[in-house]
């Protein structure tokens, strides 16, 4: 049995719809963030980092949302979630989880998380207003480069897919001009039609 430490409007979406598609096994222990949970004795003794999502194992704890999408798609690959058998396909698909781990979550963390990099409260600012620009821009590289059809991979449905949804729905509150993505757009509009989608999200937030 695996148990996923999530919180709602969280990257932890991405790694919580996997576990549904692939039809696993697990649990769920909601994090409080507002009152700082994260930050809580108990929970750094589980996740150092501080940090949701954090998926434990019967081997362990893993943390970080591309290895957690491709543990899941590894443990039960009958769910299809990766290019398993494509050692090149597979190579790509996680050089697209990884930029938006490190680059667009990273640009949109700047909005509400300015004491990670800087102490001055007018450096937070500077960051804030830079918001909108640089998360559009990081966005402009997955309009232009990454979506392949339909779907990040093309025409199948993946956990890079769940992923790009997760980021996606920060769109209007980084300030971004949705007009730069139509495909980003569209491809948000049609993840979030699909019942396992809105069956997700519901528990999440409804919780």
């Amino acid at each position: 049995m695996l148990t996923l430490y999530y919180a709602p409007h969280s990257c932890a979406l991405a790694t919580h719809l996997a576990l549904e598609h692939a039809g696993a096994p697990y649990d769920l222990v909601r994090v409080d963030l507002a009152n700082r949970q994260q930050r809580s004795h108990e929970y750094l003794k589980l996740n150092p980092k501080g940090r949701v999502p954090a998926l434990v194992t019967p081997r362990g704890v893993l943390t970080e949302t591309p290895a957690l999408l491709q543990f899941v798609a590894q443990s039960w690959p009958q769910a299809k979630l990766a290019p398993l058998d494509d050692p090149f396909l597979l190579a790509e698909a996680n050089a697209f989880a990884s930029y938006l781990c490190s680059t667009v979550h990273v640009a949109h963390a700047h909005r509400m998380r300015g004491a990670r990099w800087a102490d001055d409260p007018g450096a937070w600012e500077a960051m804030q207003r830079k918001v909108p620009q640089s998360v559009g821009d990081a966005f402009a590289l997955v309009e232009e480069g990454y979506l392949r059809g339909p779907y990040v991979l093309g025409d199948t449905l993946s956990a890079y897919d769940y992923y790009l949804l997760t980021l996606a729905r920060w769109l209007e509150a980084d300030g971004v001009d949705l007009t730069r993505l139509p495909r980003v757009v569209e491809h948000r509009r049609r993840m979030l039609e699909l019942p396992l989608v809105q069956r997700v999200i519901a528990q999440e937030e409804g919780a």
